[in-house]
């Protein structure tokens, strides 16, 4: 399945509870939409994610249902945490 890195740009920080993360979940299955990964930025106004998803649209319209930005969206080659856990250790 296609790759993506999605930056989201955040005007004040978000804080989600269970609730908020379950139906952020069930949205993102009910798009074909699979979050992998996260980074949030150093001041925590932007985000920067890695999903797994068919097309770009999926994770707009998944964004879009859950009121979250999806600003910038770029097809990524590979993502490989074998080796980013190898470095860390």
């Amino acid at each position: 399945m296609p790759l993506f890195l999605i930056e989201r740009n955040f005007a004040e920080q978000i804080e989600l509870n269970v609730d908020g993360v379950n139906a952020i979940t069930q949205i993102n299955g009910e798009e074909g939409v699979n979050w992998l990964f996260s980074f949030l930025s150093a001041d925590k106004r932007k985000s920067y994610c890695l999903y797994e998803a068919t097309n770009p649209e999926a994770i707009r319209e998944a964004a879009r249902r859950a009121n979250v930005p999806a600003d910038v969206i770029i097809e990524v080659s590979q993502f490989n945490p074998e080796r980013m856990l190898a470095a860390a250790a």
